[in-house]
């Protein structure tokens, strides 16, 4: 709608500019051709009628000049008076436009419930909206800075102009209902304001924080943050570990992890694969390796606590979830048969 509205006043502009161009190649050619003027004074005589100022002429005019600017007159009064008002009432509608879209995104900003919202969005703030754009899961950016708002902000990213330091800030990208905040900005001191704030606000919210240095990391824990992500820390033993184990680190790192076609890796409620509410199955009831050629890897129980390579015994209880293994086409078929999409 607000695409809409911003292109029909610009045609309208455009139409208006084009009629005044016009007018004034009419006036500066008439003037030239019928009195014999200069350009000089072609265009002069042109602006001073068609703005209606009152000077006198450049030199007297003959009856067929004055016949031709009494139609110059006429139609520059309505040309010059549409021109203006269409000209006028663009520059106050902007700011109409830009609180439109505002509005606009706000309401769909509050009909968000366990959402994401991810303050900062600078290199790690865009690739964890790049991952969550690829789980298809509804999230809010909070981002300070007006020229990246304006660079990024579409229909597909919601965008809360302002300070994630502040509560108003938060309760406007709708905290009290999200159920995750990943505090994303550069300074530690700001991603600790943020996790304090937010965890006053909404106790039950899980918070992923950013830390630049090792000192921060027990002070965003104390704070109340769930987790604390050190980008360079993880980078740094990322490197090592490809020069001290280069093939396995290859091999994990052509594991594709949902949201893509290419996915080995999946993490799935066990209930949407079985009904729970009947005898509790377990992994080798599932038979998920002979039905798909999934092999489950991990199992997280009710308790949160996970498991890697559980044994076929485990029992698969309500709010439990396995973590299966396999090759692209092995998963789709897994997705297929519990219809997982």
């Amino acid at each position: 709608m607000v695409n809409s509205l911003r292109k029909f006043f610009e045609t309208k502009i455009y139409l208006a500019i084009t009629l005044l161009v016009f007018v004034l190649l009419i006036g500066v050619l008439g003037f030239k051709l019928i009195s014999g003027y200069s350009w000089v004074d072609a265009i002069y005589m042109t602006v001073i009628t068609i703005t209606t100022v009152g000077f006198g002429e450049v030199q007297p005019l003959d009856d067929s000049s004055k016949i031709f600017t009494v139609f110059l007159i006429l139609s520059s009064v309505v040309i010059v008076g549409y021109a203006l008002s269409i000209i006028t009432e663009y520059i106050i509608s902007t700011n109409n436009f830009e609180e439109l879209k505002k509005k606009k995104m706000q309401k769909k900003i509050d009909s968000f419930q366990n959402h994401t919202i991810i303050c900062g969005y600078g290199r790690n703030g865009k690739q964890a909206a790049k991952k969550l754009m690829s789980y298809k899961k509804e999230f809010v950016i909070i981002e300070k800075n007006k020229d990246i708002i304006e660079k990024f902000e579409s229909e597909t990213i919601p965008m809360v102009l302002g300070n994630a330091n502040e509560d108003e800030i938060l309760l406007q990208a709708g905290l009290k209902r999200a159920s995750t905040l990943i505090s994303a900005l550069p300074s530690d001191a700001d991603n600790l304001f943020v996790v304090l704030s937010a965890r006053q606000i909404n106790k039950d919210a899980c918070i992923i924080s950013r830390a630049s240095r090792e000192t921060s990391y027990q002070k965003l824990k104390l704070a109340g943050a769930n987790n604390v992500i050190s980008p360079d820390r993880i980078g740094g033993d990322h490197m090592a570990s490809l020069v001290v184990v280069p093939d396995l680190i290859e091999f994990i790192d052509n594991l594709a992890v949902g949201g893509n076609e290419n996915v080995n890796i999946e993490e799935i409620d066990v209930d949407k694969l079985y009904n729970t509410s009947n005898k509790v199955q377990t992994i080798k009831d599932l038979d998920l390796r002979n039905k798909t050629g999934c092999t489950v890897i991990g199992f997280k129980g009710s308790d949160g606590e996970y498991i890697v390579n559980p044994e076929a015994e485990i029992k698969l209880v309500p709010h439990s979830k396995v973590i299966v293994l396999g090759r692209p086409e092995q998963i789709q078929q897994l997705k297929s048969i519990y219809d997982l999409d």
